[in-house]
């Protein structure tokens, strides 16, 4: 079975929305906006692309990065990787050309059908809504957290609101950095 990566930014209230400067949002950009940057707080984000051997992504995500991540140098291994795409309303005519092999999912049992596939780990990014769906189903099985000392208030939560019995973590991995960014790596606890 293959393991599904949820990674984020995220403030330390739990918002995940506009982290890199969408538009749309008040607090976009949050993530370097007031925070001083220190390569050493992302070294996990090029470790997730070393070991990640396909990418999922729910609508609004896929259509935010696929026009920008397949020229950014920084995400250049991604472009080699499968993508898939969860969603009830994309057509394969929305899909871009220049990313490489992008496959549309039409629910949770596709999702859960490809995590029985041989492989590696499969990573999510962004993808607030497909996160709650993922979480609530049960088949998320590790976080990568970049944790912000911020406080953003409103704004698309990285956690479902949904009542359910509570879900254990273990804390595999974490660090503390000059510039207030936490990481925090969990595995989903069965």
């Amino acid at each position: 079975m293959r393991t599904l990566i949820s990674t984020a930014f995220i403030s330390l209230d739990g918002v995940v929305e506009g982290p890199g400067g969408e538009p749309g949002y008040r607090n976009s950009g949050w993530t370097f906006k007031d925070i001083e940057f220190l390569p050493e707080a992302f070294e996990i984000k090029g470790r997730e692309q070393e070991e990640a051997t396909a990418m999922l992504f729910g609508r609004v995500s896929y259509q935010a990065f696929s026009p920008v991540w397949p020229d950014m140098a920084e995400f250049a291994r991604y472009k080699t990787l499968p993508k898939y795409v969860v969603s009830t309303t994309l057509a394969e005519d929305d899909l871009v050309s220049n990313w490489g092999e992008t496959t549309i999912l039409r629910s949770l049992d596709e999702v859960a059908a490809l995590k029985e596939t041989e492989g590696g780990p499969i990573i999510v990014h962004g993808s607030a809504t497909l996160n709650h769906a993922l979480s609530d189903a049960g088949l998320i099985d590790r976080y990568h957290l970049l944790v912000f000392p911020l406080l953003l208030g409103a704004g698309k939560r990285l956690f479902s609101a949904t009542d359910k019995d509570s879900q254990k973590l273990k804390l595999v991995e974490y660090e503390a950095y000059g510039n207030g960014i936490q990481k925090q790596v969990f595995d989903v606890v069965r």
